[in-house]
């Protein structure tokens, strides 16, 4: 007998997560195949309690059903055996319940169901454990972002503005905004979660046609059972924006990540060096022609994953669009994209953590960037004292462009040039130039704003762990 596709697949896996090249364990689990089999038995069961709670089914069938939809006894594998037949297969899902059953159940698995009331609901619960594992990860990072800008406030470094050297900044102040940045995503996590944890137990076309009013009471007590927030309205299945908006959230999450990780790409450039992201000394290798090579791997791994789990939002979208009350267009798009948006999501996550943890920063390098432009970073604070002086703001700046310019092709101090310029000469030393002066108060506004941010972010975490208390 030729061997399924399946069985092909389990034993030789194409996926890099299958194989485990990328994926947590903690998170690849809520979308293998057992789990979500042992989420549909439960679903099984608590409509089959609840309904006798109602009186809709006899009581000694739920108790039956109840003790039979367990994965040690209705198996994934049996399962799949009636699936490979049926090709439906929650069809095989309550088939493989019944022939379990030893008392009455068998009449009464599935009853007043459709297979979208089992498997939308049983997505929602993937979604609230999927969500309950990445958030915490992103508050970890925010954790690691925060001690590294209250670390750094002070290092003053080169700013750059398309790739030139521009005024300078801190590298406290550049970890506030990675840190604030995160912290809004946080903030869309919570809400996607909270839109898209909705089940449904509303049968066929969502009208509640076979069990009538009890239909609505019989929905909310399940959902209410398995933690799950309950639709206004649903057609036969859960409306897909829900599920747009957790993977959209994703992907916006995940282009922040490529963002960080592009910069510190950029700044451990040979020629900038500033930054270096962790590399086992002794042990990992760069290249595997020039042992001198110690190349950003991680975060170009970060990058180019966060490609991938962008390019999941167009298909989460075109997933919204169904025909009437149900068609399963959406079906075979989700089982690749809901599981590969959080998996890779939640992995370069837990990555982006490792670097900025393990993130070495050579401050001699930072310095001598910083005095690489021969002083050319001042001209703003030139022009901004110069006006302050009592010169017109568009002629100090003119001035100082032509000053700048000839400084560079000199490769002369910025400095040096102005106080000999003509328009400047007996100007340039009546006014307050007092360098550290100046580079203490872009420390003092870093230090500003790196509080704001560690506090904006504490404060958003106290609130949600109020929040939960109160709940």
């Amino acid at each position: 007998m030729a061997p399924t596709q399946r069985e092909d697949a389990n034993k030789m896996p194409v996926c890099p997560i299958d194989y485990g090249r990328y994926g947590h364990p903690d998170m690849v689990r809520l979308f293998q195949e057992e789990y979500r089999h042992s989420l549909w038995l439960r679903i099984e069961a608590t409509v089959a309690e609840v309904q006798a709670e109602l009186g809709l089914i006899p009581s000694d069938a739920a108790e039956d059903i109840v003790e039979t939809a367990r994965p040690e006894v209705v198996t994934l594998e049996r399962t799949m055996e009636i699936e490979a037949r049926t090709r439906h297969d929650v069809a095989a899902l309550f088939e493989a319940i019944a022939e379990r059953c030893r008392g009455p159940g068998a009449r009464w698995v599935h009853f007043g169901l459709t297979s979208n009331d089992v498997k939308d609901t049983a997505l929602a619960l993937q979604l609230r454990a999927a969500f309950d594992v990445l958030i915490p990860q992103v508050e970890s990072l925010m954790d690691t972002l925060a001690e590294r800008a209250e670390e750094t406030v002070n290092l003053v470094a080169v700013g750059r503005s398309h790739g030139q050297h521009a005024v300078p900044i801190t590298y406290g102040l550049r970890f506030a905004v990675w840190l604030d940045e995160i912290r809004r995503h946080r903030l869309r996590l919570l809400a996607a979660r909270e839109r898209a944890t909705v089940g449904k137990i509303a049968g066929a076309t969502g009208s509640h046609a076979a069990l009538g009013p009890r239909g609505l009471e019989l929905q909310e007590r399940v959902l209410t059972e398995l933690g799950l927030n309950a639709p206004v309205a649903t057609t036969q299945i859960v409306q897909r924006d829900r599920h747009a908006e957790a993977v959209l959230a994703l992907a916006n999450l995940a282009a922040t990540l490529d963002k960080i990780a592009t910069d510190l790409r950029s700044l451990q450039r040979t020629e900038i060096a500033e930054t270096f992201e962790p590399f086992a000394r002794g042990k990992q290798v760069g290249s595997s022609a020039m042992p001198h090579k110690r190349n950003p791997v991680t975060c170009e791994k970060i990058c180019g994953i966060a490609r991938l789990i962008r390019s999941l939002a167009a298909p989460a979208l075109e997933n919204v669009i169904s025909w009437e009350e149900r068609d399963i267009s959406h079906s075979s798009t989700e089982r690749f994209v809901i599981p590969q948006a959080f998996i890779l999501t939640d992995y370069i996550v837990r990555e982006m953590n490792r670097v900025v943890a393990g993130l070495t920063i050579d401050e001699s390098a930072v310095k001598r960037n910083l005095e690489l432009s021969n002083g050319s970073i001042l001209s703003e604070f030139i022009v901004t004292q110069l006006t302050l002086a009592g010169m017109d703001r568009p002629v100090a700046h003119s001035i100082l462009q032509e000053v700048s310019q000839e400084a560079a092709e000199q490769g002369r101090h910025l400095l040096d040039v102005a106080s000999t310029h003509p328009r400047l000469s007996g100007v340039i030393d009546t006014i307050p130039l007092d360098l550290e002066r100046y580079y203490e108060s872009i420390r003092e506004v870093s230090r500003e704003i790196v509080r704001r941010a560690v506090d904006q972010y504490r404060v958003d975490i106290w609130h949600q762990d109020t929040d939960e208390e109160v709940e």
